[in-house]
């Protein structure tokens, strides 16, 4: 990164982008996560510190895994997927992106993993055009 952001300016930033993520260490501990209040996958604060299995829904716990080993041993940097939640109104069901990344120090040695997630419903609607201020 170029330049330095100060600690309120970062916190606030990370809590205004409209991802949420979470970050886990390089022996899976979860670190911590933004907009708790609003967040789509919902965490108990007690959860920092745990294991990042302990986060996920059963089925899905040996995929995570196996994304994670691969990336510890430097096969895969990122892993993608969407699915469909019913998050919307009257619980209808949205798109939700969700991507791994592997964070890595500058000489390339695992750090741990960003999970990112983002609601896309209303971005698959885009069509056209919008300039600024339009």
């Amino acid at each position: 990164m170029i330049g330095n952001l100060p600690e309120d300016v970062l916190a606030a930033m990370l809590e205004t982008i409209p991802i949420e993520f979470s970050v886990v260490d390089a022996d899976d501990k979860v670190l911590a996560w933004n907009k708790h209040e609003t967040r789509i996958f919902k965490r108990p604060e007690g959860v920092v510190g745990k294991d990042v299995h302990n986060c996920h829904p059963p089925k899905s716990v040996d995929k995570v895994e196996k994304i994670l080993a691969e990336m510890k041993e430097g096969k895969r940097d990122k892993a993608r997927f969407w699915i469909d939640l019913p998050i919307g109104p009257d619980g209808e069901k949205q798109k939700v992106l969700i991507e791994y990344y592997a964070l890595r120090s500058p000489e390339g040695n695992y750090l741990g993993c960003l999970e990112a997630s983002q609601n896309i419903g209303d971005y698959q609607a885009i069509t056209g055009q919008k300039r600024l201020l339009d």
